[in-house]
């Protein structure tokens, strides 16, 4: 099934020689596929995309990504062939703070901080992985009111500050998280990151990863798989945090997801969506 705009040069979605794609093609969204028959090498624009052994794949696009992109298969006798995606653009809640600054200087202790949480980040994000939750329906770590959506974006005095890369979901400290496919654990934080607080990252395979920000606690460790539905950690408000929330962040590479159009409409019976974020 193929949902979204897209236009292929071979249109004949389904065929076992073409391209099969399903999922919204849209800004934070993720697509799965399948590959047409006799790929060696997938790219979506310059950006390699892996492929399982039965030709399945997935794929993503950022908060911020062009309108158009080609998913190009080169094939065993050398063809290639190229399906054009149109990705529909996301209208994103903008807040103007005109009356406050962008941010204040940070200390020279927070800046050495900063740089080494950072490289523990993208080290953790350069683990790979052999998990297959990329191919599962992925469901809610918690249920709860939404209190911070993905994309959103404050304008301090007509200067832009960082976009919110998750959803936040507003529960009290302790609150049981679990995780929301398989997984392989990429970092358990041994102590309090600055912004993040007690950090966990999984990695569910195929480059996609998410990231579970604030914890009071972290119930699994690095190298460990784990299950769909599994007990990972409990909600807090370590680090930069105004209330107990669980900020779920995701990304496919470099390209940051909207953790809502993986997992889906909050489950009914839980309580509300306030559009305001906590950080």
């Amino acid at each position: 099934m193929l949902t979204g705009t897209a236009v292929a040069q071979d249109r004949a979605v389904g065929r076992a020689d073409g391209f099969v794609l399903d999922g919204r093609i849209v800004q934070g969204g993720i697509v799965r596929g399948q590959a047409p028959r006799g790929t060696v090498s997938l790219m979506l624009g310059d950006v390699p995309v892996p492929v399982a052994a039965d030709g399945r794949f997935l794929i993503a696009f950022d908060r911020d990504a062009p309108v158009q992109l080609s998913l190009t298969a080169t094939l065993t006798d050398g063809r290639r062939m190229t399906q054009s995606l149109v990705i529909d653009r996301r209208e994103w809640r903008i807040e103007r703070l005109n009356s406050l600054p962008r941010f204040s200087q940070p200390s020279a202790e927070f800046q050495a901080r900063r740089s080494g949480e950072l490289a523990r980040i993208e080290a953790a994000r350069n683990i790979g992985s052999d998990s297959q939750g990329w191919r599962q329906s992925f469901v809610w770590p918690v249920t709860g009111r939404i209190s911070g959506l993905f994309g959103a974006q404050r304008i301090y005095r007509g200067e832009p500050g960082a976009y919110h890369g998750g959803v936040d979901v507003a529960r009290p400290t302790g609150t049981p998280i679990v995780a929301p496919a398989d997984g392989v654990v990429i970092l358990a934080a041994d102590a309090p990151f600055t912004l993040e607080g007690n950090l966990l990252m999984l990695d569910h395979g195929m480059g996609l990863n998410s990231a579970f920000l604030h914890l009071s606690r972290i119930d699994v460790r690095s190298g460990q798989r784990v299950r769909q539905g599994q007990v990972i950690g409990a909600i807090g408000t370590t680090g930069r945090s105004t209330g107990p929330h669980l900020h779920w962040g995701m990304k496919w590479g470099d390209a940051r997801i909207d953790p809502l159009l993986v997992a889906g409409p909050m489950p009914a019976g839980a309580t509300g969506t306030d559009a305001s974020i906590v950080h």
